[in-house]
């Protein structure tokens, strides 16, 4: 290539001057004319070359079990290393298009090199994304912030890339430019702090294991309530429930409190904790008629029979004056139906009954009294949990009059609404 260069290089300055053209006319003509030759060359080669490389990829891709050669062609890396040859070739032969003018010959020649790394950046990120995308189909490794890992390995590459090319423009040593980041380290801090504090994180939230991508995690301070889709170096990304995205930082998730949901999803059940609120003038003894009606209950018929026996017996032992319903020992209606709620769930197929279930009564408020249904269903997916928790309520809701208690109703203003 150099000889085929130096053969030629005057042939047009040599046919303008036998035209009659000047001497320093027939330079220019000649530096343009092996200026549109280089680029034609160049362009030639790059194509080859870029054709041979990605069929080489592409087929050695083909052949090869491992994914870690399809993602380098996904990410274009054989493209960028073909267009380090062209780029090598030029720099070669700057010198003999611009031999006659030596300050272009300089700055060509320092604008191909930049241009160079460049590329070689650009060979590194793809790199650094083929790594990315392949850890990302591995088992151990998909639900980690490797992202945040990529990021950082690429902003060092980026601060040497630039350094390196002000040095090939200045013509003044690497490590002085180095020597200089090093004294402005303070200002390099804060400019950087948010990538710094982002890095420290992401080694936080991997080494502590608290969130990995695929988490459902509810972020009250950012409106975030979904599943985590992203962990990068500045922002974590969270898919909501209603489709939108929600971006976190990074380092929120050390500084802030905020809730993962995994130790649910890893668990045997999803915990259900609501109340029912019952009218405080709704709750009385029951009578012995009462207790009989209530005896043709399924559910209860057993616990009624064993109870009512043993309250009898001890009534009759201490020779409790009956005549008011308050002495000794008595069932109430809301008490009932607590055993009644208990036994429902015990036979409910969509309730885990090896995790902690009860119906516990909370402090009475200025509504009524909170009967509190506190247990596990089995399916912890979305649709099926709120449909278990309907089917749950539904009929609990239905069975209240059965028991003569009323459930709690505000009145609005315009009078609308059950008696409180």
């Amino acid at each position: 290539m150099k000889e085929l260069a130096e053969q030629y290089r005057h042939w047009v300055f040599e046919f303008a001057r036998e035209q009659g053209a000047g001497e320093h006319a027939a330079k220019y003509w000649n530096v343009i004319a092996l200026v549109i030759a280089l680029g034609i060359i160049l362009f030639l080669v790059d194509m080859l070359t870029r054709r041979v490389l990605l069929a080489a990829f592409i087929g050695y891709a083909r052949r090869s079990k491992t994914k870690f050669d399809d993602y380098l062609v996904l990410n274009k890396v054989p493209r960028y290393i073909a267009h380090l040859l062209p780029i090598t070739v030029a720099i070669q032969l700057v010198p003999y298009v611009f031999q006659d003018f030596d300050q272009f010959e300089i700055i060509a020649e320092k604008i191909l090199r930049v241009v160079s790394v460049i590329f070689i950046l650009w060979i590194v990120r793809s790199l650094l994304n083929t790594i990315k995308d392949f850890f990302k189909t591995l088992p151990h490794l998909k639900d980690k912030p490797i992202d945040s890992y990529i990021q950082v390995v690429m902003i060092f590459a980026w601060i040497v890339g630039i350094v390196y090319g002000f040095a090939l423009v200045s013509g003044q040593p690497v490590w002085k430019y180095f020597t200089a980041l090093g004294a402005a380290s303070a200002v390099i801090l804060l400019i950087f702090r948010d990538t710094i504090l982002g890095f420290v994180a992401s080694i936080q939230v991997s080494a502590n294991d608290m969130v990995r991508i695929g988490d459902w995690i509810t972020f009250s301070k950012y409106g975030a309530d979904g599943d985590v889709i992203e962990i990068n170096l500045a922002t974590v990304k969270v898919r909501n429930f209603d489709k939108t995205i929600t971006t976190i930082p990074t380092y929120s998730l050390i500084s802030d409190s905020f809730q993962n949901w995994r130790g649910m999803s890893e668990s045997d059940g999803r915990r259900i904790k609501r109340s029912i609120i019952i009218k405080q003038k709704s709750i009385r003894f029951l009578t012995g008629e009462d207790v009989e009606w209530l005896k043709k209950i399924a559910f209860i018929a057993p616990y009624l029979e064993h109870r009512q026996e043993e309250i009898d017996h001890y009534n009759a032992s201490h020779e409790v004056d009956k005549s008011l319903p308050i002495n000794g020992r008595n069932l109430t209606n809301i008490g009932v139906f607590r055993k009644y709620i208990d036994v429902y769930l015990n036979h409910h197929s969509a309730i885990n009954k090896n995790m902690t279930m009860m119906v516990r009564q909370l402090a009475p408020t200025s509504e009524g009294i909170p009967l509190e249904i506190y247990c596990f269903s089995k399916d912890k997916r979305w649709e099926n949990y709120e449909y278990i928790i309907a089917d749950v309520f539904d009929h609990l809701l239905a069975s209240v009059k059965f028991f003569n208690l009323e459930v709690f109703e505000r009145i609005d203003n315009s009078g609308n609404g059950m008696n409180s």
